[in-house]
Protein backbone atom coordinates (compact mmCIF):
# COMPACT_ATOMS: atom_id res chain seq x y z
CA UNK A 1 0.00 0.00 0.00
CA UNK A 2 1.29 3.51 -1.28
CA UNK A 3 2.02 5.44 1.74
CA UNK A 4 0.85 9.40 1.83
CA UNK A 5 3.45 11.92 1.27
CA UNK A 6 3.35 14.59 4.13
CA UNK A 7 3.99 18.30 2.82
CA UNK A 8 6.99 19.66 3.54
CA UNK A 9 6.14 22.32 6.71
CA UNK A 10 7.23 25.89 5.80
CA UNK A 11 9.00 27.92 8.52
CA UNK A 12 7.90 31.62 8.47
CA UNK A 13 9.65 34.13 11.25
CA UNK A 14 8.75 37.22 12.07
CA UNK A 15 11.83 38.98 14.04
CA UNK A 16 10.05 41.93 15.67
CA UNK A 17 6.54 43.10 17.62
CA UNK A 18 6.75 45.86 15.63
CA UNK A 19 3.41 47.71 14.72
CA UNK A 20 3.19 45.43 10.66
CA UNK A 21 3.53 42.27 12.49
CA UNK A 22 0.80 42.57 14.94
CA UNK A 23 -1.39 43.19 12.48
CA UNK A 24 0.22 40.47 10.41
CA UNK A 25 -0.04 38.31 13.44
CA UNK A 26 -4.08 38.93 13.97
CA UNK A 27 -4.61 38.22 10.63
CA UNK A 28 -2.96 35.24 10.66
CA UNK A 29 -5.16 34.44 13.72
CA UNK A 30 -7.93 35.33 11.31
CA UNK A 31 -7.00 33.50 8.46
CA UNK A 32 -4.41 30.51 9.15
CA UNK A 33 -2.49 28.71 6.10
CA UNK A 34 -1.93 24.75 6.83
CA UNK A 35 1.32 23.53 6.44
CA UNK A 36 2.84 26.64 7.54
CA UNK A 37 4.77 26.82 10.95
CA UNK A 38 4.66 30.69 12.62
CA UNK A 39 7.19 32.19 14.81
CA UNK A 40 7.45 35.14 16.62
CA UNK A 41 11.09 36.55 18.07
CA UNK A 42 10.69 39.64 20.14
CA UNK A 43 12.66 41.16 22.35
CA UNK A 44 10.00 42.49 24.72
CA UNK A 45 7.00 40.75 25.57
CA UNK A 46 4.98 43.34 24.83
CA UNK A 47 5.07 46.01 22.26
CA UNK A 48 4.07 49.91 22.41
CA UNK A 49 1.69 51.38 19.80
CA UNK A 50 3.56 54.65 19.01
CA UNK A 51 0.17 56.84 18.27
CA UNK A 52 -0.69 56.73 22.71
CA UNK A 53 3.10 57.26 23.51
CA UNK A 54 2.85 60.70 24.50
CA UNK A 55 -0.45 60.49 25.82
CA UNK A 56 0.68 57.91 27.84
CA UNK A 57 4.00 60.19 29.15
CA UNK A 58 1.56 62.83 29.69
CA UNK A 59 -0.52 60.40 31.81
CA UNK A 60 -3.99 60.62 29.81
CA UNK A 61 -3.45 56.22 28.92
CA UNK A 62 -2.51 53.91 31.41
CA UNK A 63 0.38 51.32 30.62
CA UNK A 64 -2.19 48.32 29.13
CA UNK A 65 -4.13 50.96 27.17
CA UNK A 66 -1.16 51.72 24.87
CA UNK A 67 0.53 48.54 24.62
CA UNK A 68 0.05 45.22 22.68
CA UNK A 69 0.43 41.83 24.74
CA UNK A 70 1.83 39.87 22.64
CA UNK A 71 1.66 36.42 24.08
CA UNK A 72 -2.17 36.57 23.77
CA UNK A 73 -1.62 38.03 20.34
CA UNK A 74 1.38 35.11 19.33
CA UNK A 75 -1.30 32.65 20.97
CA UNK A 76 -4.24 33.65 18.53
CA UNK A 77 -1.90 33.85 15.43
CA UNK A 78 -0.98 30.00 16.65
CA UNK A 79 2.73 31.23 16.73
CA UNK A 80 5.42 30.08 18.54
CA UNK A 81 6.68 33.15 20.73
CA UNK A 82 10.81 33.69 21.85
CA UNK A 83 10.95 36.48 23.99
CA UNK A 84 14.69 37.30 22.43
CA UNK A 85 16.93 39.19 21.31
CA UNK A 86 18.27 38.72 17.65
CA UNK A 87 22.01 39.03 17.00
CA UNK A 88 22.76 37.67 13.93
CA UNK A 89 21.16 35.80 10.73
CA UNK A 90 23.07 33.66 8.96
CA UNK A 91 21.40 34.00 5.42
CA UNK A 92 23.55 31.04 3.98
CA UNK A 93 21.99 28.27 6.31
CA UNK A 94 18.83 30.22 6.64
CA UNK A 95 18.58 30.68 10.27
CA UNK A 96 18.04 33.82 12.98
CA UNK A 97 20.22 33.75 15.64
CA UNK A 98 19.47 34.97 18.81
CA UNK A 99 21.65 36.08 22.29
CA UNK A 100 20.74 33.26 24.37
CA UNK A 101 21.81 30.98 21.72
CA UNK A 102 19.36 30.04 20.24
CA UNK A 103 19.16 29.62 16.29
CA UNK A 104 15.78 29.69 14.39
CA UNK A 105 15.30 28.22 10.82
CA UNK A 106 13.53 29.95 8.23
CA UNK A 107 12.01 29.49 4.57
CA UNK A 108 10.10 32.89 4.71
CA UNK A 109 11.81 35.73 7.29
CA UNK A 110 10.41 39.36 7.69
CA UNK A 111 11.89 42.18 9.66
CA UNK A 112 9.78 44.41 11.52
CA UNK A 113 12.23 46.02 14.91
CA UNK A 114 11.56 49.52 14.14
CA UNK A 115 14.11 51.55 14.74
CA UNK A 116 16.70 53.47 17.33
CA UNK A 117 17.89 56.77 17.72
CA UNK A 118 21.60 57.65 16.00
CA UNK A 119 24.25 58.77 19.00
CA UNK A 120 27.35 57.44 18.14
CA UNK A 121 28.60 60.75 16.49
CA UNK A 122 27.82 62.30 19.60
CA UNK A 123 30.70 62.16 22.60
CA UNK A 124 29.54 60.65 25.71
CA UNK A 125 26.07 60.09 24.20
CA UNK A 126 26.02 56.23 24.57
CA UNK A 127 26.83 56.36 28.34
CA UNK A 128 24.80 59.01 29.22
CA UNK A 129 21.68 60.00 27.66
CA UNK A 130 18.32 57.99 27.82
CA UNK A 131 17.19 57.21 23.70
CA UNK A 132 13.62 57.14 23.31
CA UNK A 133 14.07 53.58 21.94
CA UNK A 134 13.57 50.81 23.06
CA UNK A 135 10.54 52.42 24.46
CA UNK A 136 10.83 49.76 27.42
CA UNK A 137 13.83 51.98 28.69
CA UNK A 138 12.16 55.26 28.55
CA UNK A 139 9.46 54.24 29.97
CA UNK A 140 11.50 52.90 33.18
CA UNK A 141 13.85 56.00 33.42
CA UNK A 142 10.56 58.44 32.91
CA UNK A 143 8.53 56.50 35.81
CA UNK A 144 11.54 56.76 37.97
CA UNK A 145 11.44 60.48 37.30
CA UNK A 146 8.16 61.72 38.19
CA UNK A 147 8.83 59.01 41.47
CA UNK A 148 11.48 61.71 42.10
CA UNK A 149 9.52 64.61 41.15
CA UNK A 150 6.96 63.69 43.31
CA UNK A 151 8.82 63.01 46.04
CA UNK A 152 10.78 66.05 45.83
CA UNK A 153 8.92 68.64 44.19
CA UNK A 154 10.76 71.62 45.79
CA UNK A 155 13.95 70.83 43.58
CA UNK A 156 14.60 72.43 40.29
CA UNK A 157 14.53 69.68 37.76
CA UNK A 158 16.02 70.38 34.46
CA UNK A 159 15.63 68.47 30.92
CA UNK A 160 16.92 68.41 27.44
CA UNK A 161 15.40 66.79 24.69
CA UNK A 162 17.81 66.55 21.65
CA UNK A 163 15.60 66.30 18.47
CA UNK A 164 13.32 68.40 17.39
CA UNK A 165 10.98 66.14 14.66
CA UNK A 166 7.37 65.37 15.78
CA UNK A 167 8.90 63.27 18.26
CA UNK A 168 11.02 65.10 20.23
CA UNK A 169 7.98 68.29 20.29
CA UNK A 170 5.44 65.73 21.42
CA UNK A 171 7.83 64.02 24.33
CA UNK A 172 8.42 67.44 25.16
CA UNK A 173 4.89 68.52 25.56
CA UNK A 174 3.93 65.56 27.05
CA UNK A 175 6.49 65.77 29.85
CA UNK A 176 5.77 68.68 30.62
CA UNK A 177 1.81 68.75 30.92
CA UNK A 178 2.66 65.48 33.65
CA UNK A 179 5.40 67.03 35.42
CA UNK A 180 3.12 70.72 35.95
CA UNK A 181 0.75 68.67 37.11
CA UNK A 182 2.83 66.82 39.93
CA UNK A 183 4.06 69.91 40.67
CA UNK A 184 0.40 71.96 40.92
CA UNK A 185 -0.63 69.04 43.23
CA UNK A 186 2.41 69.57 45.95
CA UNK A 187 1.74 73.31 45.52
CA UNK A 188 4.84 73.75 43.97
CA UNK A 189 5.79 76.59 41.37
CA UNK A 190 5.86 75.62 38.02
CA UNK A 191 9.19 77.00 37.50
CA UNK A 192 10.61 74.28 39.45
CA UNK A 193 10.76 72.65 36.26
CA UNK A 194 13.01 73.74 32.85
CA UNK A 195 12.52 72.08 29.92
CA UNK A 196 15.27 72.78 26.68
CA UNK A 197 14.90 71.42 23.54
CA UNK A 198 17.68 71.24 20.90
CA UNK A 199 17.49 71.12 17.49
CA UNK A 200 20.25 70.79 14.61
CA UNK A 201 18.56 72.62 12.24
CA UNK A 202 17.01 76.23 12.38
CA UNK A 203 13.59 74.50 11.66
CA UNK A 204 11.56 72.15 13.84
CA UNK A 205 9.70 69.51 12.31
CA UNK A 206 11.30 69.90 8.92
CA UNK A 207 9.26 67.05 7.21
CA UNK A 208 5.96 69.34 7.82
CA UNK A 209 4.21 72.31 6.26
CA UNK A 210 5.44 75.60 7.23
CA UNK A 211 2.17 76.22 8.77
CA UNK A 212 2.49 73.35 11.25
CA UNK A 213 6.27 74.58 11.79
CA UNK A 214 4.81 77.94 12.56
CA UNK A 215 1.72 76.75 15.45
CA UNK A 216 4.49 74.72 16.99
CA UNK A 217 6.89 77.24 17.81
CA UNK A 218 4.31 79.21 18.83
CA UNK A 219 2.93 76.63 21.47
CA UNK A 220 6.34 75.76 22.88
CA UNK A 221 7.34 79.68 23.20
CA UNK A 222 4.28 80.16 25.02
CA UNK A 223 4.60 76.81 27.24
CA UNK A 224 8.26 78.22 28.68
CA UNK A 225 10.04 75.30 26.46
CA UNK A 226 13.56 76.62 26.11
CA UNK A 227 14.56 76.30 22.86
CA UNK A 228 17.63 75.82 21.33
CA UNK A 229 17.58 76.01 17.03
CA UNK A 230 20.74 75.24 15.28
CA UNK A 231 22.63 73.80 18.07
CA UNK A 232 24.35 70.85 17.77
CA UNK A 233 25.12 68.77 20.51
CA UNK A 234 28.87 67.66 20.41
CA UNK A 235 29.33 66.27 23.97
CA UNK A 236 27.78 64.75 26.91
CA UNK A 237 29.67 63.65 30.33
CA UNK A 238 28.87 63.94 34.23
CA UNK A 239 29.43 66.76 36.33
CA UNK A 240 30.87 66.13 39.95
CA UNK A 241 28.46 68.24 42.34
CA UNK A 242 28.62 68.00 46.00
CA UNK A 243 24.86 66.75 46.20
CA UNK A 244 24.19 63.25 44.85
CA UNK A 245 22.21 64.28 42.33
CA UNK A 246 23.26 63.13 39.35
CA UNK A 247 23.87 66.35 36.69
CA UNK A 248 25.03 66.14 33.13
CA UNK A 249 26.49 68.72 30.72
CA UNK A 250 25.33 69.53 27.69
CA UNK A 251 27.56 71.25 25.35
CA UNK A 252 27.46 72.55 21.75
CA UNK A 253 29.64 73.03 18.61
CA UNK A 254 28.51 77.10 19.10
CA UNK A 255 29.89 76.74 22.39
CA UNK A 256 27.05 76.71 24.52
CA UNK A 257 26.88 75.17 27.98
CA UNK A 258 23.98 73.60 30.09
CA UNK A 259 23.40 71.21 33.03
CA UNK A 260 20.56 68.82 33.32
CA UNK A 261 19.61 66.37 35.39
CA UNK A 262 18.37 64.12 32.74
CA UNK A 263 19.05 64.25 28.70
CA UNK A 264 16.63 62.39 26.23
CA UNK A 265 17.85 60.99 22.53
CA UNK A 266 14.94 61.96 20.06
CA UNK A 267 17.19 62.38 16.55
CA UNK A 268 17.92 60.73 13.51
CA UNK A 269 16.84 56.67 13.43
CA UNK A 270 19.73 54.09 13.04
CA UNK A 271 19.27 50.40 12.30
CA UNK A 272 21.42 47.39 14.14
CA UNK A 273 24.80 46.90 12.64
CA UNK A 274 24.11 42.98 12.09
CA UNK A 275 21.67 43.66 9.54
CA UNK A 276 24.41 44.61 7.07
CA UNK A 277 26.97 42.37 8.33
CA UNK A 278 24.61 39.76 7.24
CA UNK A 279 24.44 40.60 4.09
CA UNK A 280 21.53 42.05 3.34
CA UNK A 281 20.89 45.18 1.01
CA UNK A 282 20.98 48.51 3.19
CA UNK A 283 20.87 52.13 2.44
CA UNK A 284 23.24 54.40 3.98
CA UNK A 285 21.63 54.44 7.51
CA UNK A 286 21.80 50.43 7.49
CA UNK A 287 17.89 50.54 6.79
CA UNK A 288 17.27 47.30 4.67
CA UNK A 289 16.10 48.49 1.15
CA UNK A 290 12.70 46.86 -0.27
CA UNK A 291 10.63 46.73 -3.05
CA UNK A 292 7.57 47.66 -3.69
CA UNK A 293 6.47 43.66 -2.50
CA UNK A 294 8.14 44.69 0.58
CA UNK A 295 11.24 42.03 -0.66
CA UNK A 296 14.78 42.98 0.45
CA UNK A 297 16.20 43.70 -2.69
CA UNK A 298 18.98 41.10 -2.47
CA UNK A 299 16.85 38.29 -0.65
CA UNK A 300 13.75 37.78 -2.04
CA UNK A 301 12.73 35.66 0.94
CA UNK A 302 13.43 37.98 3.38
CA UNK A 303 10.57 41.04 3.68
CA UNK A 304 11.03 44.32 6.05
CA UNK A 305 8.23 47.22 7.39
CA UNK A 306 8.18 49.91 9.13
CA UNK A 307 11.30 52.04 10.26
CA UNK A 308 13.65 48.90 9.86
CA UNK A 309 12.53 49.45 5.85
CA UNK A 310 13.24 52.11 3.19
CA UNK A 311 11.27 51.78 0.27
CA UNK A 312 13.26 52.26 -3.09
CA UNK A 313 10.41 53.28 -4.93
CA UNK A 314 8.76 55.68 -2.27
CA UNK A 315 10.85 57.13 0.16
CA UNK A 316 9.15 57.93 3.06
CA UNK A 317 9.59 59.48 6.67
CA UNK A 318 9.84 57.03 9.65
CA UNK A 319 6.64 57.05 10.80
CA UNK A 320 4.26 54.82 12.50
CA UNK A 321 1.74 55.69 9.97
CA UNK A 322 3.19 53.69 7.38
CA UNK A 323 4.16 50.77 9.17
CA UNK A 324 0.30 50.75 10.09
CA UNK A 325 -0.74 50.69 6.33
CA UNK A 326 2.15 48.21 5.48
CA UNK A 327 0.24 46.02 8.00
CA UNK A 328 -2.30 44.15 5.42
CA UNK A 329 0.07 44.36 1.97
CA UNK A 330 3.20 42.47 4.08
CA UNK A 331 0.43 39.83 5.44
CA UNK A 332 -1.05 39.49 1.96
CA UNK A 333 2.48 38.83 0.18
CA UNK A 334 3.83 36.73 2.85
CA UNK A 335 0.77 34.43 2.63
CA UNK A 336 1.35 34.69 -1.29
CA UNK A 337 5.03 33.52 -1.25
CA UNK A 338 4.31 30.89 0.95
CA UNK A 339 1.94 29.59 -1.88
CA UNK A 340 4.10 30.04 -4.65
CA UNK A 341 1.74 32.75 -5.81
CA UNK A 342 3.13 36.14 -7.61
CA UNK A 343 3.39 39.13 -5.29
CA UNK A 344 1.45 42.51 -4.99
CA UNK A 345 3.27 45.74 -5.23
CA UNK A 346 2.41 48.36 -2.28
CA UNK A 347 2.51 51.98 -2.91
CA UNK A 348 2.24 54.15 0.35
CA UNK A 349 0.21 57.32 -0.09
CA UNK A 350 2.21 60.60 -0.15
CA UNK A 351 -0.07 62.65 2.25
CA UNK A 352 -1.69 61.47 5.17
CA UNK A 353 -3.55 62.61 7.97
CA UNK A 354 -1.45 63.72 11.20
CA UNK A 355 -2.53 64.38 14.72
CA UNK A 356 -0.06 66.09 16.64
CA UNK A 357 -0.88 65.83 20.09
CA UNK A 358 0.09 69.23 21.99
CA UNK A 359 0.31 67.53 25.85
CA UNK A 360 -2.95 69.37 27.05
CA UNK A 361 -5.74 66.85 25.65
CA UNK A 362 -5.98 69.19 22.57
CA UNK A 363 -4.10 68.19 18.77
CA UNK A 364 -3.28 69.89 15.64
CA UNK A 365 -4.15 68.36 12.68
CA UNK A 366 -2.15 68.44 9.14
CA UNK A 367 -2.54 66.84 5.99
CA UNK A 368 -0.03 68.88 3.32
CA UNK A 369 -0.63 72.10 3.87
CA UNK A 370 -3.73 71.94 5.30
CA UNK A 371 -3.72 72.68 8.88
CA UNK A 372 -5.99 73.04 11.80
CA UNK A 373 -4.83 74.33 15.19
CA UNK A 374 -5.10 72.72 18.27
CA UNK A 375 -8.75 71.70 19.59
CA UNK A 376 -10.11 69.18 22.19
CA UNK A 377 -12.18 68.05 19.55
CA UNK A 378 -9.22 66.72 17.59
CA UNK A 379 -8.02 65.09 20.39
CA UNK A 380 -10.92 63.36 20.79
CA UNK A 381 -10.72 62.41 17.05
CA UNK A 382 -7.17 60.90 17.83
CA UNK A 383 -8.01 59.41 21.22
CA UNK A 384 -10.89 57.58 19.22
CA UNK A 385 -8.57 56.68 16.25
CA UNK A 386 -5.96 55.11 18.70
CA UNK A 387 -7.65 52.97 21.26
CA UNK A 388 -9.80 51.83 17.79
CA UNK A 389 -6.94 50.40 16.68
CA UNK A 390 -5.70 49.27 20.24
CA UNK A 391 -9.01 47.17 20.26
CA UNK A 392 -7.88 44.76 17.54
CA UNK A 393 -5.77 43.65 19.75
CA UNK A 394 -7.47 42.77 22.86
CA UNK A 395 -6.84 39.25 23.32
CA UNK A 396 -7.68 36.67 26.51
CA UNK A 397 -4.72 34.53 27.68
Amino acid sequence: MQQKLQPKVKDLVLIGGGHSHAIVLRMFGIKSLAGVRLTLITAAKKTVYSGMLPGHIAGFYSDDECHIDLRPLANFAQAQLYIDRVVALDLENTKVLCANGLAVDFDVLSIDIGSTPATVSVSGAAEYVIAVKPVSQLLEHWYELIEAVGKNPQELIRIAIAGGGAGGVELALAMQSHLHRILCQTQQPIQNLEIHLFQRGQELMPNYHQSVRHQIQQILIERGIKLHLGESVCNIAPKNHRVTKKIFEIKCESGLTIEFNKIFWVTQASAPEWLKIAGLGTDEQGFILVQDTLQSQTHPQIFASGDIATMVNYPRPKAGVFAVRQGKPLFENLQRILLCKSLKPYKPQKQYLSLIGTGDERAIATRGSFTLPPHKLLWRYKDWIDRRFMERFRFEL
